[in-house]
């Protein structure tokens, strides 16, 4: 059987949708399964509209044999796909990893509504957002086979409209970080003192990092502690201005963005890892983390609470909820034995999410749609 994946990032470029296509590209073809990967960044250099007329194009002239067209989101390449489906009778089937009309609206429109709000009026942000709206609902209604990485982006795919029963749930398989050293080895190479809280993603206002380094300043008055912030983002100068203005540039370091290796490392020789994130699908990061054994303080929305279980895997807080965050980072250090447990349990909870058991349950769904 042949799969032609098309996908909105791919290596060099990072994100999920590249380690997701990079994945099967790699595992399917030990299944018995001829894969081609048709990545958009062969056609961003185009003008915009142009891009994608070319785009589907090149996803057409690579899906001529194919059995299966897998569109890994529902706009850059999720309508070419479904274009492509049509003219050539192949299998449609589409990846959700979250509400990118919601994602747009926040980065590029000025919408501040959280997702469970946005999913109830989401034709009322101007035209615009209600045009992306639109074009992902179409495009996920007219798939063979919906996936997503959770059964919280589950619910947002059935606000579109689309029928529960085409929607299937395979989680994010587990990538795990590679690291360098033992955690003293790291601490002393990288000059961790204190109890050490990294936090790592791209410095954007739904990522709570203003509250996070609130709650920081705070926690310096009351233990020895260091922040190391791992990321870039348009927010990068207001939070170091934030560092300035609570006199903690000492405390407080930015490591900007970091190779995966790197990422790895920095995380493993943390004493805790936050993220008081308002919005996961189903979060690789955390699953990396676990896996590192790290132990994770973040936020009770979307996938996170069936990844962890509080008090079990790592500890919830409601997002930018200070008081929470607070109490949660200081129970954490305060407890060191119950961040020992938290870890053993979290370690074997990411062993749920490994490749194998993935990777089998998207070859049972290709052989079962086409």
């Amino acid at each position: 059987m042949k799969i032609t994946i098309a996908t909105g990032l791919y290596p060099p470029e990072i994100g999920g949708p590249a380690t997701y296509a990079t994945m099967l590209e790699k595992e399917l073809p030990a299944r018995g399964f001829v894969v081609k990967v048709v990545p958009f960044g062969l056609v961003r250099h185009y003008p915009k509209v142009i891009r994608h007329i070319v785009y589907t194009w090149r996803l057409w002239r690579e899906s001529k044999k194919t059995d299966v067209i897998y569109a890994l989101d529902p706009t850059s390449v999720g309508l070419p796909a479904l274009v492509v489906s049509w003219l050539t009778g192949r299998v449609f089937v589409l990846r959700v990893p979250g509400d990118y009309a919601w994602e747009q609206a926040q980065f590029r429109f000025g919408v501040t509504d959280r997702l469970h709000d946005f999913i109830k009026n989401r034709y009322g942000y101007g035209l615009r957002t209600s045009l992306l709206c639109w074009m992902e609902g179409f495009v996920a209604k007219n798939a063979k086979r919906v996936i997503v990485p959770s059964y919280y982006v589950k619910y947002v795919v059935e606000q579109w409209g689309v029928d529960k029963n085409n929607i299937q749930v395979i989680y994010s398989a587990l990538s795990p970080l590679e690291t360098i050293g033992s955690y003293k080895q790291i601490r002393e190479q990288l000059n961790y003192n204190g109890f050490t809280i990294v936090s790592a993603s791209r410095l954007v206002p739904n990522k709570g990092f203003s509250v996070l380094l609130e709650v920081f300043s705070e926690l310096l008055t009351m233990t020895d502690v260091t922040l190391i912030i791992i990321g870039d983002g348009p927010e990068q100068d207001k939070l170091k201005n934030l560092v300035m203005k609570f006199n903690m540039s000492d405390k407080v370091k930015f490591t900007g963005k970091l190779s995966k290796l790197n990422l790895g490392t920095a995380i493993k020789g943390a004493d805790l890892f936050v993220l008081n994130t308002a919005h996961e699908g189903l979060s690789h990061q955390l699953i990396e983390v676990m896996d590192i054994g790290t132990p994770i303080v973040t936020t009770r929305v979307g996938g996170n609470p069936e990844l962890i279980t509080d008090g079990v895997h790592g500890y919830l807080v409601p997002f930018n909820d200070h008081n929470a965050l607070k109490l949660a980072i200081i129970h954490a250090i305060e407890h060191p034995e119950l961040l020992r447990r938290i870890v053993q349990s979290a370690r074997g909870r990411s062993k749920q999410f490994s490749k194998d058991i993935v990777i089998k349950q998207i070859d049972q769904m290709l052989r079962e749609i086409s």
